[in-house]
């Protein structure tokens, strides 16, 4: 059971930053909305680097030597996301009733938690 929690939340961290990097990379509407609040006239490099990073944070949560960076990465990018929810978005965008700000709390709670899991395998700690 112990080494099947942090499968779980490597798991629910990274299905949820992939799955919106459909919409990210393609430039859905919804996503350019969302990065036009934030972003303004950037809203295309802020879409596609956080994209970026959303897939590299995923990849090194399941590279065991590297899952404490993928943890950090994904603290970071929720971090920013909840922040940017609070101050410029709001907690429901586009009538989602909160999905986007709920899924962004789910994610930094897996990577917190993998972090402190992954604590010892930091090198400069």
């Amino acid at each position: 059971m112990k080494k099947y929690v942090p499968l779980f939340l490597k798991l629910i961290a990274a299905i949820i930053m992939l799955q919106t990097l459909f919409f990210k990379f393609t430039g859905a509407q919804e996503s350019v909305d969302l990065f036009t609040k934030i972003a303004g006239n950037n809203e295309a490099f802020m879409r596609i680097g956080t994209g970026i990073i959303e897939l590299v944070a995923s990849v090194l949560l399941f590279i065991p030597s590297k899952t404490w960076l993928g943890a950090f990465l994904t603290i970071g990018l929720m971090a920013g996301a909840i922040f940017s929810h609070l101050t410029k978005i709001g907690i429901e965008h586009n009538n989602d009733g909160g999905t986007l700000f709920i899924m962004a709390i789910i994610t930094l709670l897996s990577g917190g938690t993998l972090l402190y899991l992954n604590r010892k395998e930091i090198p400069f700690l």
